[in-house]
């Protein structure tokens, strides 16, 4: 007769939801992947550059016809992944996350959007590309933050609503293209990037934080399954 002894107060609880929707998975690997492909394709063509490509002098000088009064715009968008402005957007997100008792989700917010910025930055240092003198510009780590903020913020509530497979793929879309191309038209108008630098920090974002969210899974549910194999009834 099987007896339960000591069991874990874990045992028969149900996991905790996915931050990588399944219904997601099956386009967001592929899409990561290409992400990756054009950060490295850019990141080559533009190593130890000084000036901008043909096609950022193109874009450059569209977006060179706005008007005074969007440089306001520009610059609270800019706000937003300066240090100050990225923490209180990411400790919203995680107190939000705890308060809907998702604390999976709250470490994948600050996991993605870290390790996103933190790859940003690396990538800076090895590409070399630099705008006005010797600032560093390849990928846009503003642009980056943004679009993994939001990207986070998107699959959360694809997961929470139960969203399918199109109508998940449709929110997650636009919430990482509107984040990106705010940003990304936000530092082209400061002049603090070059647009392919957007692009970079656009791709930057997706394939690190896709990667991010199968981590946090899979380390999540490994974490489970040790606490549930420990808490298992003994058999006698």
């Amino acid at each position: 007769m099987a007896r339960l002894v000591g069991a874990h107060p874990d045992v028969g609880r149900a996991p905790a939801p996915a931050v990588l929707p399944p219904s997601l998975r099956g386009w967001l690997g592929p899409l990561a992947a290409l992400a990756a492909l054009v950060v490295v394709v850019l990141g080559t063509r533009y190593a130890d550059d000084r000036k901008p490509g043909a096609m950022d002098a193109w874009i450059w000088a569209a977006v060179d016809g706005a008007g005074p009064s969007w440089r306001y715009v520009a610059l609270a968008m800019d706000f937003l992944g300066e240090p100050v402005g990225s923490a209180t957007l990411v400790v919203a997100t995680v107190t939000g996350c705890l308060w809907l008792r998702r604390p999976r989700a709250a470490v994948f917010a600050v996991a993605g959007t870290g390790l996103t910025v933190g790859t940003a930055t690396l990538l800076k240092s090895l590409v070399g590309r630099t705008i006005h003198g010797d600032h560093l510009s390849y990928p846009s780590g503003h642009t980056a933050f943004l679009t993994a903020l939001c990207l986070v913020v998107a699959l959360l509530v694809t997961g929470r609503l139960g969203l399918g497979g199109a109508a998940g793929t449709l929110l997650v879309s636009a919430a990482a293209l509107v984040a990106g191309a705010a940003m990304g038209w936000a530092q082209v108008a400061l002049g603090a990037h070059y647009p392919t630098d957007v692009v970079g920090g656009w791709c930057t974002a997706v394939a690190v934080t896709s990667a991010t969210a199968w981590l946090v899974d899979r380390t999540a549910d490994w974490l489970v399954d040790r606490r549930a194999d420990a808490g298992r009834p003994e058999h006698r």
